[in-house]
């Protein structure tokens, strides 16, 4: 990889490296280096390992002219990437060797590296794993995103109650970021529109007066398993046009120019700024139009380098759109061709329909976004234009195919005929994309049948599923190194690369002591993360009794209430009935509430309070404990996960999309509860019925009770008196004695037929499988036969299989 990686062992490389980076790009000698910098050094020492294999890659692909992915995404959860591309660069046992040489551990300065900031949930940590995969696979998939300053916040727990924090990742540079100053781009906002013509008489608007925001990238390397392949994630940073403006400066108003380079450079400041207050609302457009801008400017700058005109440009490229945030790319890809490269209207529009491809990632309408025209106008002009003439000409066709069918119209419209009107963004995706998916099997057909239906009548050709996937590399290799090294020990490593290959591990379920081994690895990891319970939350979890977890973002279709209302019911049945829990256990909570949303931080609030009682109370302690775990994160996760024996998965059936961390958890060898939502059905049909626990209303039977009106949530109290005393227990003060009526909104919600969650009609039943679940503890070689092939039986689940799909069908990229 360098001038002496042919003379020199990883070992004596990597020690070279780290002390030459410690000495030259830091300034001091090794042993006088803070804990970060050592991280630094380390980091700077990987990832000119990485540099060397990047650039093989770029010449492997140019040579070859390959179709080239580019993957956009408001969000890309990476965590921490040291221990990651130690793997996937094979080099993880020489960097150890290399730093016990210099005196120190590689798991400490591991430990030092702060997560990449850069999302929320599941959408960005989908992003993370598929350009794992995409490295892997050797194929040419490239991730574009917004190089944030601060990522969602650092919570912390005051009373129980979440307060945010900044989470300023980038405080100090990270090594992992190559900046290219030469590569950046200059991206137009606002401004007006001036209507004049052509030298040939025809329309031609003039965008003028534009403010211009500059985006300056900063590109990540993604290494692939083997290191053959190093792929690139570029995130785009905001920075002002001048330092300031100097006519304002010179009109002698130095506070507004510096107000405007502030303003300027907000837009990469922050993951999801509050949408409450219309300020808000216009900085989240701005910022997604940044991220589509800068993207495309870098596409169409690498294509123009090799290809004379625009007639290859869908055979040469693919732009993927990760949910609704990207969608501007479709009026952006047009304003381009037909604004700068003067294309025909209809040649323009059938290059961004070959070249775009979108996935919807939910079905909850205010996840759909939609942007009030006029604030789009103010912000975006040109593009309101186009977006007006995209869907003339597109109703036009619609009506022609079902004449006087003004609903149809109204569904499909990209324009929603609301005062003030607003702009569709999944319509504008759904009608400029040649693929639309879905991601799990459910999901898709619910995006056909309930999301977009006329859209699915009028192009059925577009719409297909792409279950998602995880990548076993950072979820199994990285994470649970005991597990890890366990599957290697019985049937090898080909499952690093194919997980399908964890089949093998079948035959190893009624094996004694692969059993034993592999419950000895599972509480090895439950000590570890009581540890981390104990320090953070200030709970003291036995590693004997079952950790129970729920581990997502707080919100109401995710139903930490409906296991709160467990968790009570075992305790009233405990200290009131005497009826003592078949097995011990931990429930652990963990998730972000977003900060205005005031359900998910009311949730969080009563799992505290619930468990500040359960916890004092000595008639509960040897049997029942309740943790919640502060700012749960990728690094978190990777601790977590390994330690749990249950997976709370308890979505209202048809509200979550897929889910990823139900196939994390099995994946480490826990058993799942849940509803048959999402991906669970389809981890159901893998890993067989009698090793999951399945629970609660179908989809099909909660839109029936939606449409009908006919739930009636008292009638659950009135049939069952232990849903009755549970809910009751909210309308007291049994968990908020010095704050009087705390959780009456509990009460009131719960029994509401408009309840949309349907709490009350799942709840006897999820009472039902948990006492399964106790009682199916107790047998220890049973459990763990169904955690064996719970991890065997997990293989589809790889996002191995989700990009060779996408790779297949939609993009029709191939490996260089």
């Amino acid at each position: 990889m360098n001038e002496h990686a042919t003379t020199e062992t990883p070992v004596a490389r990597l020690q070279e490296s780290i002390q030459q980076h410690s000495r030259y790009s830091l300034g001091r000698s090794w042993a006088d280096l803070s804990p970060r910098d050592r991280f630094n050094a380390v980091a700077l020492a990987v990832r000119d390992e990485m540099v060397d294999r990047m650039l093989e890659t770029e010449r492997r692909y140019s040579g070859a002219h390959s179709k080239r992915l580019y993957y956009v995404s408001i969000e890309f959860l990476i965590g921490q990437s040291l221990g990651n591309n130690l793997h996937n660069l094979q080099l993880r046992d020489a960097c150890r060797q290399a730093l016990l040489n210099l005196g120190s551990n590689l798991e400490d300065i591991e430990e030092i590296e702060p997560d990449a900031a850069l999302g929320n949930g599941g959408l960005g940590r989908l992003a993370a794993c598929f350009l794992d995969s995409l490295a892997t696979l050797g194929l040419p998939g490239f991730g574009y995103g917004i190089n944030y300053e601060y990522g969602l916040f650092k919570q912390e727990i005051d009373d129980g109650y979440q307060r945010e924090k900044p989470d300023n990742w980038l405080a100090q540079p990270s090594p992992w970021e190559i900046t290219r100053p030469e590569e950046a781009c200059l991206v137009p906002v606002y401004g007006h529109i001036e209507h004049s013509v052509d030298r040939f008489g025809a329309y031609n608007p003039m965008w003028m007066d534009w403010r211009v925001l500059i985006g300056v990238p900063h590109d990540m390397l993604i290494p692939g398993y083997g290191g053959r392949t190093v792929n690139v994630l570029r995130l785009y940073s905001a920075r002002s046009s001048r330092d300031f403006d100097m006519g304002i400066f010179n009109d002698g108003d130095y506070f507004k120019a510096v107000q405007q380079k502030i303003a300027s450079e907000t837009i990469s400041k922050v993951l999801y700024p509050s949408d409450a207050i219309v300020a808000g609302q216009e900085l989240r457009l701005v910022q997604e139009y940044f991220l589509v801008a800068c993207t495309l400017r870098d596409v169409i700058r690498r294509f123009e380098a090799n290809h004379p005109d625009y007639s290859t440009f869908a055979s040469s490229v693919a732009i993927h759109l990760n949910d609704t945030h990207p969608a501007l790319m479709v009026a952006e890809l047009m304003r381009i061709l037909v604004d700068e490269k003067n294309l025909e209207w209809d040649e323009a529009w059938r290059i961004t329909q070959s070249t775009l491809a979108y996935t919807n990632h939910t079905l909850l309408p205010e996840a759909l976004e939609k942007w009030p025209v006029p604030m789009f106008e103010h912000v975006l002009p040109r593009h309101l234009q186009i977006i007006y003439e995209i869907n003339r000409r597109f109703l036009e066709q619609v009506s022609a195919a079902g004449p006087g069918n003004i609903g149809l119209v109204q569904s499909v419209s990209l324009i929603e005929e609301s005062s003030p009107k607003h702009v569709r963004m999944a319509n504008l995706a759904m009608v400029g994309s040649h693929s639309v998916n879905g991601v799990a099997e459910i999901h898709s057909n619910l995006v056909k049948t309930a999301l977009a239906p006329d859209f699915h009548r009028l192009f059925p050709e577009r719409f297909n599923n792409k279950t998602n996937g995880i990548t076993q590399r950072r979820w199994l290799l990285n994470a649970n190194p005991g597990l890890a090294n366990l599957i290697r020990d019985a049937i090898g490593d080909a499952w690093i690369t194919d997980l399908d290959r964890l089949r093998d591990l079948d035959r190893f379920a009624g094996d004694p002591a692969f059993r034993a081994s592999f419950r000895n690895v599972k509480h090895s990891n439950k000590e570890r993360f009581a540890a981390i319970i104990r320090a953070t939350a200030r709970v003291k979890a036995d590693p004997a009794s079952l950790f129970d977890i729920h581990a997502k973002r707080i919100h109401a279709y995710k139903r930490q209430l409906l296991n709160l209302m467990h968790v009570i019911h075992e305790y009233l049945s405990l200290v009131e009935d005497g009826r003592t829990p078949a097995a011990p256990r931990t429930y652990i909570f963990a998730g972000k509430a977003a900060p205005g949303y005031w359900v998910a931080k009311q949730i969080v609030k009563a799992i505290h309070n619930i468990g500040r009682v359960i916890n004092s109370d000595a008639r509960a302690r040897d049997w029942m404990k309740v943790a919640f775990v502060p700012d749960y994160r990728v690094s978190l996760a990777e601790k977590m996960l390994p330690a749990a024996d249950l997976s709370e998965q308890v979505s209202t059936a048809g509200m979550e999309a897929s889910g990823t961390g139900n196939m994390k958890f099995a994946l480490n060898g826990a058993l799942t509860v849940g509803t048959l939502d999402g991906a669970n059905i389809e981890i159901r049909d893998e890993v067989g019925p009698e090793n999951i626990f399945i629970f609660g209303l179908k989809a099909n039977e909660v839109r029936e009770i939606r449409q009908s009106r006919s739930y009636r949530p008292w009638e659950y109290c009135d049939s069952d008196p232990r849903v009755r005393r549970v809910v009751e227990t909210f309308h007291t003060n049994r968990f908020c004695p010095d704050e009087p009526e705390l959780f009456t909104w509990v009460h009131r919600r719960v029994l509401d037929v408009n309840d949309e969650f349907l709490h009350l009609a799942d709840l006897a039943p999820f009472l039902d499988i948990q006492d399964q679940i106790a009682q199916a503890f107790t047998d220890p070689d049973h459990w763990t036969r169904m955690a064996i092939l719970n991890v065997a039986r997990i293989g589809k689940f790889s996002s191995d299989r989700s990009i060779r799909e996408y790779a297949e069908d939609i993009w029709r990229i191939e490996p260089a």
